[in-house]
């Protein structure tokens, strides 16, 4: 079982990398994001480091220069942790943490980090365990030199804290096991979709910490778990929700994020089995998010993989309480008015104007158009609802 730790002031430098494929703004948006994963995880950020390169170098991902100035950086300022933005190859992974000599994380093992400091219930738990031995297995031979148990921290939450003579056989024998366990869950997790009754399943899909936990709570009048953190839920919360005269099922599930590890998006199946029978999304955006749309783009490219990006869908844009944006001078004739410039209103005239799917502003903080919300979502259950069940016809007949 996996042991969790709290990590206690733990300074770190985080490491990007700039390519024809990722330029400099959006690498800066990924350390953004891996600062607050950092952060999440019990972290100090304390400085970035970011190289320009064709790509990264297979030995040290870094070039040696810039190796230098990191480990140079690290020994005169007592930074006990390296974190990278990228996922590293073992090979990597060996040859970075003995030029630098200290704790090195990619991504990945900062992710599932978080993921297994929050896992709570014993689904949660085996489904990250499981993806962690996966991340594990072809790093053995490095990991076995500190994941002791003298050693806590950030990325030191993971499986092997046993001894030594773990290998390879064991960890595979552990992640059998583990699918075994899982397969059961998941058998038990679909008896219990079926055990539902009749109703329409609506599950809230979206980026992390976009605020689907704080509108299920509201809608559903429940207690679910939410804070200003990335990866609050892990676990699949249903609630009966009951809007007018219809009740359906909520189902509040894990948030995406860009470059999810391919081990969670297997070992988290059952979470995305609630996503794939459900008849209707409410894709959650965060409004006040500078790179909202990327966010967008990142959730639908996983509802793609697992076959559900076609599903009746309500964009819910979240969060207008916080929302803000630069204002231009009417004198001022040189600006060039830019998407940081645009109010909700002119938002909504772009290509939010021409969606197919219906969309809606809300705060679900502050409670903001939740009517309007709430009279969304009723038309589109009601009318899945009558598809299915054309004899309750006369159940909406009194709010015509």
């Amino acid at each position: 079982m996996i042991e969790t730790r709290e990590a206690i002031s733990e300074k770190a430098v985080l490491i990007g990398i700039i390519t024809q494929h990722q330029n400099e703004k959006k690498s800066e948006e990924y350390l953004d994001e891996l600062e607050f994963l950092t952060k999440t995880a019990g972290g100090v950020p304390v400085k970035r480091f970011v190289q320009k390169m064709d790509k990264p170098n297979p030995k040290t991902f870094l070039g040696t220069g810039k190796i230098d100035d990191v480990r140079n950086y690290i020994v005169s300022h007592g930074i006990g942790t390296a974190i990278f933005d990228d996922e590293l190859s073992p090979a990597q992974l060996r040859n970075i943490e003995r030029l630098l000599d200290c704790k090195v994380l990619d991504r990945t093992n900062l992710i599932l980090d978080i993921f297994a400091n929050r896992a709570q219930t014993s689904s949660a738990k085996a489904q990250v365990e499981l993806a962690q031995y996966q991340y594990l297995l072809p790093r053995l031979t490095k990991m076995w030199t500190h994941l002791d148990k003298q050693k806590g921290g950030i990325g030191m939450r993971g499986p092997g804290e046993t001894e030594i003579e773990t290998d390879r056989r064991i960890i595979r024998d552990k992640i059998t096991l583990l699918k075994k366990k899982l397969t059961t869950i998941d058998k038990q997790m679909t008896v219990q979709r079926k055990n539902r009754g009749k109703m329409v399943r609506v599950a809230l899909v979206g980026y992390t910490n976009v605020g689907k936990s704080t509108l299920m709570n509201v809608v559903s009048k429940s207690d679910v778990f939410a804070e200003n953190k990335l990866f609050a839920t892990l676990d699949t919360t249903v609630r009966k929700v009951v809007i007018k005269n219809i009740p359906f099922l909520m189902t509040d599930t894990v948030g995406f994020i860009r470059k999810l590890p391919t081990q969670l998006v297997e070992s988290f199946k059952s979470t995305l089995d609630e996503v794939r029978e459900a008849d209707l999304l409410l894709h959650v955006v965060d409004i006040s998010h500078p790179n909202f749309e990327d966010h967008i783009a990142s959730v639908n490219k996983i509802l793609d993989e697992i076959n559900s990006a076609e599903k009746p869908t309500i964009m819910v844009f979240n969060k207008i309480d916080a929302y803000s944006h630069e204002t231009i001078e009417e004198d001022d004739l040189v600006t060039e008015k830019t998407k940081a410039h645009y109010t909700l209103e002119d938002w909504k005239k772009t290509w939010m104007h021409d969606l197919s799917k219906e969309n809606v502003f809300i705060s679900a903080l502050d409670k903001s158009n939740l009517d309007d919300f709430k009279d969304l979502v009723y038309d589109e259950v009601k009318q899945i609802h009558i598809q299915r069940f054309p004899y309750n016809n006369f159940l909406y007949s009194e709010y015509e």
